[in-house]
């Protein structure tokens, strides 16, 4: 019986022994693929921050190519303005008043010149404020210079600008818009 319990205490050790061993390999080849796992899913991490990184790039390209786009279609719109507003400053500008300088900064213009009274520079800004172009006249200085008897008055005025056909579109859209909504049940 002591040869027997020997024996099958032997048989149990290296029964242990072998289950120990193949857990080990098991967990051993578990945690080899669990590594290699990783490592693909690293790559693929890597190289898809690439991907994010290129297409960061292309999203601020794109958006300055739009902010071009932009800036060229606001050109293309205004382009004939230049010449309307000539037209229109001509037009407006009546007997007795010279114009020496006109500056533009955005949508506000200044006119610098010469009159012959305070009642020219004053039909000046009425001619001004009637015209499509050309609205909200607003006199900075008038002085009496007394240099020339012809056109003793320099004066200095703000007018802004304004597209009438923008103004049109506008309308039109909004009145599109209420046809529709009214349209529908």
């Amino acid at each position: 019986r002591q040869q027997e319990f020997y024996v099958l205490l032997g048989a149990s050790a290296v029964a242990a022994i072998l289950a120990v061993l193949v857990s080990l390999w098991y967990i051993g080849t578990q945690i080899d693929a669990q590594n290699e796992r990783n490592n693909t899913l690293a790559r693929e991490i890597k190289a898809l921050d690439a991907q994010i990184a290129e297409i960061e790039e292309l999203d601020r390209q794109r958006d300055r190519l739009i902010a071009r786009k932009e800036i060229i279609e606001q050109l293309q719109a205004t382009r004939s303005q230049m010449v309307h507003l000539f037209d229109e400053l001509v037009r407006t500008l009546p007997d007795g008043v010279q114009l020496n300088s006109i500056k533009q900064s955005g949508g506000t213009l200044t006119l610098e010149g010469f009159a012959q009274s305070n009642a020219r520079v004053s039909a000046y800004m009425r001619n001004l404020d009637a015209s499509a172009w050309l609205k909200e006249s607003e006199i900075i200085k008038i002085e009496a210079v007394g240099r020339d008897k012809a056109v003793p008055y320099v004066f200095s005025l703000k007018v802004n600008l304004e597209d009438p056909n923008k103004q049109e579109d506008g309308a039109e859209s909004a009145s599109l818009a209420v046809a529709v909504a009214g349209a529908q049940p």
